[in-house]
């Protein structure tokens, strides 16, 4: 018997599968490739073997041919390559919420519940999807995804910008990269936040046990992963969970839900988070029955990229946008607001 663990590829790099799997203690010797036929869902033997020709098959971190046998506690990780997304792709009419339009570039209010690029799982309805179908020979950036400045997480809404012009994907991607860009976003977070503002830095990376979550490392292990800074301000307080604004120095993979989770913040209903779960007040049913009404008006993490700013890569101007919280956010901050005045009046 096999116990079985599985791991994606990173968000960063989603044109590969990636599996891990543990040998059970009893488990007998059995090829390689018949032992992954047990637990890839999908897979071929044909496929198997063709990863395992291109090395791409491991035993203990050794790459090995299709008929190595498998032992007790072996560790079997199997890399599938995807052929590149773009060969993929399809033109999709979906519409798209744009907030400017120039020549040069655009910007875009991307709705909740979207994925911004195409990655395993995801190759259809995406935001690249409708962008190739709206915009024509829009320049790659270096990962090869067409128009693609910055991205957001799919649960995330607001601003985006997309260069049209190999000009603009090299000026605009320069900023991003010199942090020159401004970045606001608007989140809900649990708990109830004493200070007015305040900065959150340290080193993000991949958690070494949750590989679908981020953590900050600390300590000895401080200088793992990659330099994150967040500016936070408090907009309001409301009982038990805070309104924030926070400013990106940096643009790490769930930069946000990552430091605030950090600092005892998680984001309402951040199901990867722990955000789902109430993590602040009481126990009583009326006030669980609140909390569960309030999960099902926002069934998302509760952020929002509300403002972004940059330098137009040809006339110079400074741009400056600003969208409004959509619907779904605003009544859940409506109604957290409406219980705390009824609170406070008790």
């Amino acid at each position: 018997m096999s116990t079985v663990g599985k791991e994606e590829g990173p968000e960063e790099e989603e044109l590969y599968e990636h599996h891990r799997f543990v040998a059970g203690a009893g488990q007998e010797p059995l090829r390689v490739d018949k032992f992954l036929m047990n637990f890839v869902e999908n897979a071929t033997r044909n496929k198997i073997q063709q990863a395992a020709k291109e090395g791409s098959v491991y035993v203990n971190d050794i790459p090995v041919k299709s008929n190595h046998k498998v032992k007790p506690n072996d560790v079997v990780r199997v890399l599938f390559s995807h052929p590149p997304y773009e060969n993929l792709l399809t033109p999709e009419d979906i519409p798209l919420d744009i907030v400017y339009e120039d020549d040069t570039l655009l910007v875009l209010n991307k709705p909740p519940g979207m994925v911004v690029h195409p990655g395993h799982g995801n190759y259809s309805g995406t935001l690249i999807n409708a962008l190739i179908y709206h915009f024509k020979n829009l320049p790659n950036n270096s990962s090869d995804r067409p128009g693609l400045v910055h991205r957001i997480d799919k649960d995330t809404s607001g601003l985006l910008v997309i260069a049209k012009t190999e000009e603009a994907m090299t000026h605009l991607a320069k900023q991003f990269f010199d942090k020159t860009s401004k970045r606001e976003y608007v989140a809900l977070v649990w708990g109830h936040i004493t200070e007015d503002e305040g900065t959150i830095e340290g080193n993000i990376g991949r958690h070494p046990k949750n590989r679908l979550q981020n953590t900050v490392f600390e300590g000895e292990e401080a200088d793992k992963g990659k330099p994150a800074i967040t500016h936070f301000k408090v907009l309001e307080r409301l009982g038990y969970v805070t309104l924030v604004s926070c400013r990106l120095e940096t643009g790490r993979t769930h930069q946000i839900r990552v430091h605030m989770k950090h600092i005892g913040h998680t984001l309402f209903n951040d199901e990867r988070y722990g955000g789902d779960k109430i993590l602040k007040g009481t126990t009583f049913t009326k006030y669980r029955q609140f909390v569960e009404n309030c999960f099902k008006i926002l069934p998302r993490q509760a952020l929002h990229a509300q403002t972004l700013g940059f330098i137009h890569p040809v006339t110079g101007k400074e741009m400056y946008f600003e969208t409004e919280i959509p619907q779904d956010l605003q009544e859940c901050i409506d109604k957290w607001r409406n219980y705390t005045v009824h609170q406070s009046a008790i």
